[in-house]
């Protein structure tokens, strides 16, 4: 286990999440915020054998991490701790299931509590502006507002920054 919330467990993927992972990330309403792209199963086992290989290399700068329910203990979405440049960058994602029942804000918090006991002292979230709900839980978890942009795919995107 990396870190617990009330609800939730997050934890490293194992191949067994597999399925879970495929349905998530071929979903088009969870990818059209983050690449609009879906890819087949074979493609998604590939993807996330490499994740689960990079967690052994050493000086690894990108984490993906599984969320799972403390209820029911399978794969509901994951968590991404990224460093790059300067910056420590963090995501979420859920099975579309799972949405709008307070899981986005309540590993928001616990990745926040999660970054300070490792030491980091700023963390950035990046978020297209018409993902409204995630827009929101940086908000209600005191993300600052410090960049707006257009991205490569011709969006809104905004920097959010929290000083831990």
């Amino acid at each position: 286990m990396i870190f617990e919330t009330e609800n939730l467990i997050v934890r490293k993927l194992v191949l067994e999440d597999l399925s879970g992972f495929h349905k998530m990330q071929r979903n088009m309403n969870v990818m059209k915020f983050v690449d609009g792209n879906v890819k087949t199963f074979k493609e998604h086992k590939k993807e996330l054998k490499s994740l689960i290989d990079k967690y052994n290399l050493p000086n690894n700068n990108f984490w993906i991490y599984a969320v799972v329910t403390k209820k029911d203990p399978k794969f509901i979405g994951t968590v991404a701790l990224i460093k790059e440049s300067l910056e420590n960058e963090i995501g979420y994602r859920f099975l579309e299931k799972y949405w709008n029942l307070g899981f986005g804000s309540e590993i928001c918090k616990g990745l926040l509590l999660y970054c300070k006991q490792i030491n980091l002292k700023k963390i950035v979230a990046y978020v297209v502006d018409k993902n409204k709900a995630s827009v929101k839980i940086l908000e209600k978890n005191n993300f600052i507002l410090v960049d707006k942009f257009i991205n490569e795919d011709k969006d809104q995107e905004s920097k959010y920054i929290f000083n831990l």
